[in-house]
């Protein structure tokens, strides 16, 4: 008997990138996001006049100053909204600003995000994660739930359309896609060249047509899902497993929605390798992202250096944030050989 799939996939939301609707009013990204916090962060983050598509994350720290990180440099934020170097001259949070943002965050219901909380973050309309920290209380399983939170770091969503141009041919060999691993520090882009890759081979390009995709997604950065649909376009042609622990995902994914190629952010662990492994050996191409600086950095690790011996990824792409988010400085292959990528000739001396 012949078997047929059919897939059924949620429709699209458009992120915060340029506009929301909210009882029929257009909100600009700036104002949809400011909303979420108290009411005099707000105030101030309204006086703001950089670009807030280069504003990377806002840092909240009881009875601290007000963080901004813009275009990768680090600012406090003052009453009347000016960015300076000087901490002496930065709004202080109040524990009182902490209480209300995270009202509004979670919309008056935290509890709602209990899974969310226990994994120390929440995850908001538009794709923005918000990473929280406080006083975690535990039992045999784990962490069971967190209390006194102190500390918020809202971490915006880009998604920058075409940043994987230029690297997409490197990783294909001929119509097959090439099992890559990203190379990157933080807050250098890999998640954003991440989902930009995904959502072009799912779409499929001129010269290749899409394939099926499968997103292990486990700290909601990658798709950014949104009560289950993501506010990321990863593509047409692509399914997603929300809050998944990396390697249950890839082997749940193999298992039930037979994809052609699956994607997972930042891998480490023992247990990832054997996952990824099993993603190899039945077929389906591999593209992952590690923390490092450098292959030198990857070859060191020991977990990873067994990838790098073993070959098991065809293309290495290494991130900087000379170029801005997901500019790629170097690309090797198998072996660890540099190809002749152009962004390489002006960096190297």
């Amino acid at each position: 008997m012949r078997r047929i799939s059919i897939r059924v996939q949620a429709y699209f939301v458009p992120p915060l990138i340029y506009c929301i609707v909210r009882g029929g009013i257009f909100i600009d990204k700036k104002e949809g996001l400011i909303r979420i916090f108290s009411k005099d962060i707000r105030n101030i983050l309204r006086q703001v006049s950089v670009d807030f598509e280069q504003v990377q994350e806002i840092r909240l720290r009881v009875h601290l100053p007000l963080l901004m990180i813009h275009n990768n440099r680090e600012f406090y934020v003052t009453s009347d909204g000016k960015l300076s170097k000087v901490a002496e001259e930065a709004f202080r949070v109040g524990r009182k600003d902490l209480k209300e943002t995270l009202e509004y965050m979670s919309d008056y219901s935290l509890y709602a995000f209990e899974e969310e909380v226990r994994q120390g973050f929440i995850t908001i309309q538009g794709g923005h994660r918000i990473g929280i920290a406080g006083k975690t209380v535990t039992d045999a399983n784990g962490i069971r739930s967190m209390k006194f939170i102190s500390f918020i770091n809202v971490r915006l969503s880009h998604q920058i359309r075409g940043c994987a141009d230029k690297v997409l041919p490197y990783l294909y060999d001929g119509r097959e896609i090439l099992h890559t691993l990203l190379i990157s520090a933080p807050r250098c882009g890999k998640t954003t060249l991440l989902r930009d890759i995904i959502r072009q081979i799912s779409d499929g390009t001129k010269s290749h047509p899409g394939v099926t995709v499968g997103v292990v997604d486990e700290r909601s950065e990658i798709g950014a899902c949104y009560q289950g649909v993501p506010q990321n376009d990863l593509g047409i042609r692509t399914d997603i497993l929300d809050c998944c622990p990396k390697a249950l995902g890839m082997m749940m994914l193999i298992r039930t929605m037979s994809p052609q190629v699956i994607a997972v952010d930042e891998i480490g662990s023992r247990e990832d390798l054997e996952a990824m492994a099993y993603v190899m050996n039945c077929g389906c191409r591999l593209i992952a992202t590690v923390h490092g600086n450098s292959m030198d950095d990857i070859r060191q690790k020991p977990v990873l250096r067994e990838l790098v011996q073993e070959r098991w990824f065809e293309r290495y792409v290494v991130l900087n944030g000379r170029g801005g988010p997901g500019h790629v400085d170097q690309i090797y292959d198998s072996r660890g050989s540099r190809l002749d990528w152009p962004g390489r000739r002006v960096y190297d001396n």
